[in-house]
């Protein structure tokens, strides 16, 4: 039974790396589509690289990703979607999907909105309690003498907005069109990100418990199994005694 249920956590674990790799390779491909196969000349593709490389993936991935943008040989483009919605609680969400099929992809996330005890909305349905904010991050395991306050002002005279801090990390916030500038200047003085992306944050957050964190959780679960959805950003907290009952 005890190698069982392993074989069941590792499976779930490596299905779980590999839809980050599939979703990450999309990324890469689009990118590089988008903006030239030149990570040093496209951002969007220096930061999905810097992103695929944080989760370990091969760079025979990396590279196969970008040689197929440049020859494109499969005749296959993706499309970047949003689509909003409730979960339960009325909790608000945006998914951010990349898709070589519109359809196919509104139809499976419809279906796991509906599934558990969601629904999908219009277009801009909720998009207007988010912000977009650019965001990067520091592991503070790694920079275990940098302190708070020395921070805030290197961010502060860099151009960021905000200075978040946790026991694992550092959160810069910033104006999506200075992410750029800004992680190139504090890298400048020493400093180096986990990650570097631009995210929709919200306005406000409302708490969860009960069942409604529990069909939360599962419908995150669910989105994130979805190769065409690439991010899913919400406006829920749930606390952490909320979270150990549920396990």
């Amino acid at each position: 039974m005890k190698f069982k249920l392993f074989k069941d956590r590792k499976g779930k674990a490596d299905q779980a790396k590999n839809n980050q790799w599939v979703k990450l390779s999309r990324e890469i491909y689009m990118q590089a589509r988008k903006g030239g196969t030149n990570p040093d000349a496209n951002f969007g593709l220096k930061t999905a690289i810097a992103s695929a490389r944080a989760i370990k993936m091969p760079a025979d991935n990396i590279e196969r990703a970008i040689k197929k943008a440049s020859g494109n040989a499969d005749n296959v483009d993706y499309e970047e979607i949003y689509y909003e919605g409730y979960g339960p609680g009325g909790v608000a969400i945006m998914v951010k999907c990349l898709t070589d099929n519109r359809n196919r992809t509104a139809a499976d996330v419809r279906s796991i909105f509906n599934k558990r005890g969601g629904n999908m909305g219009e277009s801009g349905c909720v998009a207007y309690m988010f912000d977009e904010k650019g965001q990067l991050v520091i592991d503070r395991t790694k920079f275990e003498d940098l302190d708070e306050d020395s921070l805030l002002m290197q961010a502060v005279e860099a151009g960021a907005d905000d200075l978040v801090t946790s026991e694992e990390s550092f959160e810069l916030t910033t104006h999506p069109h200075e992410l750029e500038k800004i992680k190139e200047t504090l890298e400048g003085e020493g400093l180096e990100f986990s990650s570097a992306e631009v995210r929709w944050v919200p306005q406000n957050t409302v708490d969860v418990d009960g069942e409604n964190a529990e069909k939360l959780l599962k419908m995150m679960d669910a989105f994130d199994d979805n190769d065409d959805v690439q991010d899913v950003f919400a406006n829920f907290e749930i606390s952490e005694a909320e979270m150990e009952r549920i396990g």
